[in-house]
């Protein structure tokens, strides 16, 4: 991955994320699909000044969505949400990661 940015795209903010974060210092992001369990680490690393312990990865499929387009169409419309691939990042104790700026 040549950029830090291709490699993180977005944070994972959840109810079940924000308990993670306060009591296990585990942060979720979505990431590339190329990007490697190592490449993850080093970016975040980089980017927040942190020390990384460990990184788990997760795939998901795309999930195939259907539109009823009213009551005399022929034919519903077939779509496919996206496919991401989300990473589990656990840091050092004392680090944090500061998502949203205070104030």
């Amino acid at each position: 991955m040549s950029d830090l940015y291709d490699v993180i795209l977005a944070p994972v903010v959840t109810e079940k994320t924000a308990q993670q974060m306060e009591a296990e210092n585990v942060y979720t992001f979505i990431v590339a699909g190329s990007a490697n369990k190592i490449e993850i680490g080093k970016a975040i690393e980089r980017l927040w000044d942190v020390t990384v312990h460990d990184v788990r990865t997760l795939k998901y499929a795309g999930k195939v969505k259907r539109s009823f387009l009213g009551r005399m169409a022929r034919s519903n419309k077939v779509g496919r949400r996206a496919s991401f691939k989300k990473a589990v990042v656990q840091l050092a104790e004392g680090d944090h990661i500061e998502l949203y700026e205070q104030g």
